[in-house]
């Protein structure tokens, strides 16, 4: 079942239903938020970011909207996080700005990492921790927590039993066998709840394209060695700023060849600090230093460990690459992306390895080197979920189309009727009734830019002025003329920035310019903003017709 381009408001929800409204998470990876409300109440699983791309220019961050909440923020009993990456809890200092005090669920480590964000906006929230296995009330909403393997430690799977239904939602998982912490997915507890029964079962899309099982986390580390073994000089790895078990990895390979290791950026040494003070991240003694002392080493003994894998401008190792950090990579320096491409950033990164490369750095990446795994669930593992818990209706989350659609295929191989998978996109208002789930309508869930120090101010309009100042560049026009007359005084005069043809081409549009002009006097236009339109139509026919280009053109008509 697909949604429709344009769908209705939904309909009011029918007594002892539940209704699922993903905030952000489908059609797109990042912005997870899914708000499920039953009796009048409301919890919230994740509120996370999406990075922006090379298309919104000036914007830092992407949340989700919540125009959903406006009005209900009361009605929220709780936001349960099923772990720590941005793109689950990035957007909470964001929705506490509404309503301080909503609590705020999840892991010990998923809180101790949001607690940190929420510092520095100056919020102090209402937490409770919780692990594996444990079940708490909220409202009408039972939730009870299952252990998944991520890529982060403590990831929780989260059912919840209403008395209109239940549903599963397995946040960010995979089945790796042997993973690093000892920590697997509790097939047992899927088991079991699927022998309650699941009724909607809402579950990660991102590898479900992707034939067979993710290979486990310990099979890169000989990769990691390697590396480690045959780099001459320094070694700078990239990756998450949370991802702790490849940090864990790369510590462990610096702790066995005499390297030492720093940390670079802010939000690296503050998650790091967290996970070692936590017990999470296992530092070998005698390995981290301070970055100012790497300096008094060799080559050969550095470690650099910072953010910016997947091509973020303003992240350490694109500005190491740009030359715009205090870092500079030089010849014989290795440079480790320990990540996997997240869809969309691919330009972002391929930049960033070129311009390394260009410097004389060795990269190893995931093209050519098994330096990393995925964090998610390939076919093979998602097929196992589904034929265990055995759901009645299914929604796949957190992916694009192209994951979504190949998830709902394995629900279908496995058994799950065609009329019961919904494939839904943000905002789109998903009911649960009587064991069945249907589409019933729509809920406003744009892009909200963060910009500066500005939330949900820049638009799309505002977007497509800076895409063609970027692209295109700038033209202004500066027209003089007697008001009592209409005749030019002085003008046009032209000027360009940005444009390669430059402005001794662009005088050629004068005569255009001043005929438009004339043409309108003799029609007795006299509005100055008519007469602005007037010459903008006149040098952006002449730009587009001859130069093939579409600047932004910005004309300015002044009365003498």
């Amino acid at each position: 079942m697909t949604p429709r381009t344009t769908l209705p408001e939904p309909p009011k929800l029918p007594k002892n239903g539940v209704r699922v409204v993903a905030l952000g998470g489908l059609g797109e990876v990042g912005r997870n938020m899914t708000v499920i409300e039953y009796g009048g109440k409301l919890l919230i699983v994740d509120c996370g970011v999406l990075f922006p791309d090379d298309t919104q220019p000036g914007v830092d961050l992407i949340l989700p909207d919540f125009e959903y909440l406006d009005g209900r923020w009361d009605d929220i009993v709780a936001v349960v996080l099923t772990h720590g990456h941005e793109d689950h809890i990035g957007a909470v200092p964001y929705l506490l700005r509404n309503r301080q005090d909503i609590p705020i669920v999840g892991s010990k480590l998923t809180l101790a990492l949001v607690e940190a964000k929420l510092k520095e906006h100056k919020i102090t929230p209402r937490t409770l921790t919780v692990r594996e296995d444990d079940i708490e009330n909220f409202g009408k909403f039972e939730c009870e927590f299952v252990a998944v393997n991520h890529s982060i430690p403590d990831a929780l799977a989260v059912f919840i039993h209403t008395p209109g239904g239940t549903l599963l939602i397995t946040g960010d998982f995979k089945m790796d066998q042997l993973p690093l912490d000892g920590r697997i997915t509790d097939l047992r507890a899927f088991a079991r709840l699927g022998e309650e029964g699941v009724d909607l079962f809402l579950t990660d899309s991102t590898n479900a394209d992707v034939p067979g099982f993710t290979t486990p986390e310990r099979n890169i580390a000989p990769a990691i060695e390697r590396v480690f073994a045959t780099s001459e000089k320094r070694i700078i790895a990239a990756c998450f700023s949370s991802h702790i078990h490849r940090v864990q990895q790369i510590l462990d390979a610096a702790g066995k060849t005499g390297r030492k290791v720093a940390f670079v950026g802010r939000s690296m040494i503050r998650n790091m600090g967290i996970a070692s003070e936590m017990g999470y991240l296992h530092v070998p003694d005698n390995v981290l230093v301070d970055v100012r002392k790497l300096a008094k080493l060799p080559p050969n003994q550095v470690v650099l460990i910072c953010t910016g894998s997947q091509g973020e401008p303003m992240a350490a190792l694109s500005r190491m690459a740009n030359q715009d950090h205090q870092i500079e990579v030089g010849e014989g320096d290795t440079v480790l992306l320990a990540s996997s491409l997240i869809p969309g950033n691919e330009k972002s990164v391929y930049k960033v390895m070129n311009g390394l490369m260009k410097l004389g750095a060795n990269v190893v990446h995931k093209g050519n080197a098994m330096v990393h795994v995925s964090g998610h669930a390939s076919a093979g593992e998602l097929l196992y979920a589904y034929n265990i818990v055995k759901p009645k209706n299914v929604l796949p989350v957190h992916g694009e189309w192209r994951h979504m659609l190949a998830n709902a295929e394995l629900a279908r191989q496995t058994g799950v009727p065609d009329e019961n998978v919904v494939v839904a996109e943000d905002g789109v208002v998903v009911d649960l009734v009587d064991g069945k789930a249907r589409i019933v309508g729509q809920v406003p869930a744009a892009h909200v830019y963060v910009d500066g120090g500005n939330v949900g101010t820049s638009d799309e309009d505002l977007l497509k002025d800076r895409r063609i100042l970027r692209d295109e560049g700038f033209v202004s026009i500066v027209v003089v003329r007697d008001p009592e007359t209409g005749k030019i005084i002085s003008g046009p005069d032209i000027h360009a920035r940005g444009v390669s043809e430059g402005e001794k081409i662009l005088q050629r549009a004068v005569p255009k310019v001043e005929q438009a002009l004339e043409e309108a006097r003799l029609k007795g236009t006299t509005d100055v903003h008519q007469l602005q339109q007037v010459v903008r139509r006149a040098m952006g026919g002449y730009i587009g017709g001859k130069l093939k280009r579409r600047p932004m053109i910005i004309p300015v008509v002044i009365n003498a």
